[in-house]
């Protein structure tokens, strides 16, 4: 990644090294910027490793490596049943809510309609995330960085961040707690940052793709939150622009 800041110091905040968790085993993990910066590491609350730092004016090359142990198939039960709200963990409450781009307290209709005759829980988030496939276009250019849930359900399109928040939306508003997922998806075509979301059910977070026909595994998870707003790369509290980025993700060597 390649950022150039205009004129004088410009803070940033980063989002790009992966923590071992649910599904993954992180092995390594490096990250450089160059001309060398000092770089101090924290956490948010959502449990994301933030790096802040601050970048002089020019060019600034950020390189962000990794290797992550992960499953090729992620977790499916159809069986994982809704969980009573009362028997949430603390944590997964703010996960209910309506967020910037995830407007679920005005999308319980189309919720409700999807979802018709399904049983509660896995099968309803399951529901959605099939509805959202088969019914949504995969568009560049229909969208923005203000796009929400509301406005990709009306639009029919967008890419794998509206279709997150879509599916996030219509989770929450039959009271399933759903979260935002940021990070690498191996053989995504284009290869990029991805999106998706997951839903807690059976007492666990479970993994939805909208984007994807079947479930896949081999994802490398960087961060979680309740919608896009919680989520960048690169927060930047100055005269900055991100002039280039490249992503790859490959197999490790035995």
């Amino acid at each position: 990644m390649t950022i150039e800041a205009a004129a004088g110091d410009s803070a940033v905040v980063l989002i790009l090294r992966p923590q071992t968790g649910l599904g993954q085993d992180v092995k390594t993990s490096q990250l450089s910027i160059e001309p060398h910066v000092e770089l101090r590491e924290v956490q948010d609350a959502f449990g994301n490793l933030l790096q802040r730092t601050v970048l002089a004016s020019g060019q600034s090359v950020i390189t962000s490596t990794c290797t992550v142990e992960t499953p090729d198939e992620i977790a499916v039960n159809p069986d994982a049943e809704f969980t009573l709200i009362q028997n949430l963990p603390d944590e997964v409450l703010q996960y209910l809510l309506p967020s910037r781009y995830c407007e679920s307290d005005r999308l319980l209709k189309m919720a409700t309609s999807i979802t018709k005759g399904i049983t509660p829980g896995y099968p309803q988030a399951g529901a959605i995330r099939s509805w959202i496939y088969r019914k949504l276009k995969y568009r560049y250019g229909v969208s923005n960085a203000s796009t929400s849930a509301i406005d990709t359900a009306k639009k029919r399109g967008g890419v794998c961040r509206d279709f997150s928040h879509l599916g996030i939306a219509l989770c929450r508003a039959l009271r399933i707690p759903a979260r935002m997922v940021v990070g690498y998806l191996h053989l995504l075509d284009p290869m990029d940052l991805h999106a998706w979301f997951e839903a807690f059910l059976g007492g666990r977070w479970y993994t939805f793709d909208a984007t994807q026909k079947q479930p896949r595994g081999n994802r490398i998870v960087i961060a979680y939150g309740r919608d896009a707003a919680d989520v960048a790369q690169v927060s930047e509290y100055g005269p900055i622009k991100t002039k280039s980025m490249s992503v790859w993700v490959k197999p490790a060597e035995a």
